[in-house]
């Protein structure tokens, strides 16, 4: 064993808005001299896409670019972004390849594989199974990621209902080889920003006396914000002062201004697009909604609570072990507007106490903790590995 830092090489698809972006950019950072010598390697971001390449450079990443690496299925630039990382690999002679989110999770696993790298880990954010593509391609995903889970050292989730929903239901590794490892954020602004400020309010000129409910996240399909306008609608029959934030972008948003329109909702509704500065957003609501179709570990709950704001979401993928099953926020059915509303109301009428849920948020959810997990996780694979040869 020599004395030079363990090398990792951290690969994700792109840097677009989201938890995964700054998954990667602070482990990258974090893992740095004298112990650790990390590199981080991702696609472009797409048009209409939020792009947080900026969020890696104020935290000192300066990530290698591969164009060809990128969300979109394309066989061709997908092979090339193969042979890229592969000769990548070879130079840089990592100890781990991690992977994040689907595609580079294939083809950097995949590289790291034919380059013989001694440990390879993938991280699940969430998973493609459901919501996304239509049933054929969908298997062909299942197979592929279970054939990228057999040379995968360990595979990584950030609850343990998703490592229970891809090892029971999908079928893509035994339960053993999964390893949970909750999100690690940095999260000391939300913590610090008093509620209500009205500094978002302000700025968007949105009344201080307004009940303000808000989405964060991109506009797109699995998000479902057709059901949070639904809900909205059913709200403001019986708080007609209540206001609607749509913080976000995507591909969706023409569709989703245009139900604005139909349901008469055009001055109850306010489309921030994408907003670098959170916390004051958090400070303002009244509560956080997530209306999603499936979800892994939403970062706009976790913030949302560190903040000290409630959130209302619908019951699926990571949300109810992230919530504690309901205890730390409200759970609503999937895909019922009714319900939906309800729950609204409800946290809005009697604002529930969230000063455990953002004591267990700061616990749970820092990103001092995800370090110090994932270095014992780092260390003890390659202490396997070395035994093993």
């Amino acid at each position: 064993m020599t004395d030079r830092p363990i090398r990792v090489l951290n690969i994700i698809a792109r840097l677009n808005v989201g938890s995964p972006a700054i998954y990667v950019t602070l482990l990258t950072e974090k893992f740095g001299p004298p112990d650790y010598d990390s590199r981080l390697v991702c696609g472009v971001v797409e048009p209409g896409e939020g792009d947080m390449g900026y969020y890696a450079e104020q935290h000192g990443v300066n990530p290698v670019v591969i164009p060809e690496l990128g969300r979109s299925l394309r066989p061709m630039q997908d092979l090339i972004a193969l042979r890229k990382i592969y000769r990548l690999i070879r130079e840089f002679q990592p100890d781990i390849v991690h992977t994040h989110t689907a595609k580079a999770g294939f083809v950097g696993r995949l590289a790291a594989w034919l380059a013989g790298v001694p440990v390879i880990v993938h991280t699940f954010h969430a998973h493609i199974f459901h919501g996304y593509f239509n049933p054929l391609l969908t298997r062909l995903f299942i197979l592929l990621e279970r054939w990228m889970g057999s040379v995968s050292d360990t595979i990584i989730t950030l609850s343990e209902g998703l490592r229970r929903e891809l090892a029971e239901d999908y079928h893509i590794a035994r339960r053993k080889h999964f390893t949970v490892l909750p999100l690690g954020l940095d999260l000391d602004s939300f913590a610090t920003t008093p509620r209500h400020s009205g500094q978002f309010r302000a700025a968007w000129n949105i009344p201080p006396d307004a009940c303000l409910i808000g989405i964060v996240g991109r506009i797109v399909p699995v998000k479902n914000h057709a059901l949070f306008l639904e809900a909205a609608v059913k709200v403001r029959q019986q708080l007609p002062q209540a206001h609607f934030v749509i913080v976000g972008d995507g591909e969706l948003r023409p569709e989703v201004e245009a139900q604005v329109h139909e349901l008469g909702l055009r001055d109850a509704v306010t489309f921030t697009g994408w907003q670098r500065v959170l916390a004051p957003i958090y400070s303002d609501l009244d509560a956080l909604v997530i209306s999603s179709v499936t979800e892994g570990t939403p970062v706009s709950v976790i913030e949302s609570l560190a903040a000290g704001c409630p959130v209302v979401a619908t019951a699926v993928g990571g949300l109810p072990d992230l919530l504690d099953h309901g205890r730390l926020g409200l759970l609503v059915t999937p895909g019922d507007a009714d319900a939906l509303a309800t729950g609204i109301l409800r946290t809005v009428r009697q604002p529930p106490d969230v000063s455990e849920a953002q004591r267990l948020m700061l616990d749970r959810y820092g990103i001092d903790r995800l370090v110090k997990d994932l270095d014992s996780l780092y260390r003890g694979l390659l202490a396997k590995k070395r035994r093993e040869r």
